[in-house]
């Protein structure tokens, strides 16, 4: 049976419930023999890591227990105060803006799979078919919302400013035909925002969670080709060389788990080895 804590939180709340993780002793012991407490998002990270654990950890001697988190903040917070000894949720834009504002130092440790940017709508079937004016909702936080807002850049639904980069904001929009207007709401709160938005850009991680499937729903999807926004394993720095944290890096980067990623997700979850 798994062993697995599924924790709900808010971005406001995800100092308190780190703190209050090492407080309850709920979080990581540091016992380099003991089970290695990785934080993840449901889907796919948590769900990834549990195949990990139900069928390839017991070979390795490697104990796994897997946390589960709804937001985007308290993993790294909770692997920064030792609640826990690594996490897999993000990329690397999104893990230097982090560090750079929370004084973090997390590092990556192996690069595991990419989930497709997308742009869904319940009320248009194409791009082109947005109205003047019509309403997109995109990720609030920094990287995310700049991340968007380049897949539609590349979709020709606007043209950002040149050389914008990571932080970009509706504000950097050089032109925007058709006068959209743009909604950023929590990356969590999207796919409960497609009612009342004419579009929304998604991240995967949250389509999949939503029973959208990016590969056939995205009526906009990033191409997998040179994308820098793989999703990786990641601990504090100086943790690297922790025997469990090398073994789970191995582990997740093994044909067995290339193949559950492309039998399970059909193309909206991609291996990144």
């Amino acid at each position: 049976m798994r062993n697995t804590t599924k924790t709900v939180t808010t971005v406001l709340a995800a100092g308190a419930l780190a703190l209050g993780l090492t407080a309850c002793g709920a979080g990581s012991s540091g016992d380099k023999n003991g089970a290695l407490v990785v934080a993840a998002s449901p889907v796919p990270h948590a769900e990834i890591l549990n195949y990990v654990k139900d069928h390839l950890a017991d070979k390795e001697g490697l104990k796994l227990d897997v946390r589960e988190f709804t937001d985007y903040n308290t993993p790294n917070l909770s692997t920064q105060d030792g609640s826990v000894d690594a996490n897999y949720f993000q990329n690397q834009p999104f893990l230097d803006d982090f560090n750079k504002k929370k004084g973090t130092d997390i590092v990556p440790v192996v690069t595991v799979h990419l989930e497709p940017l997308g742009l869904y709508s319940h009320k248009v079937k194409k791009v082109d078919e947005l109205g003047k004016g019509a309403t997109v909702a995109v990720p609030s936080d920094t990287v995310n919302e700049a991340r968007a807002l380049k897949l539609l850049d590349t979709g020709g639904v606007i043209k950002l400013k040149s050389g914008v980069g990571n932080e970009a904001t509706p504000k950097d929009i050089a032109e925007n035909p058709k006068g959209l207007k743009f909604k950023e709401l929590e990356a969590a709160q999207l796919p409960r925002s497609l009612d009342d938005v004419d579009a929304a850009v998604i991240n995967g991680n949250y389509a999949i969670e939503a029973d959208l499937k990016p590969a056939k729903d995205a009526i906009l999807l990033e191409s997998a080709k040179n994308n820098p926004y793989a999703n990786f394993l990641a601990v504090k720095k100086g943790n690297e060389d922790d025997p469990r944290v090398k073994k789970l890096a191995k582990l997740l980067t093994s044909p067995e788990v290339k193949k559950f990623i492309k039998d399970k997700y059909q193309g909206s979850v991609l291996a990144s080895f």
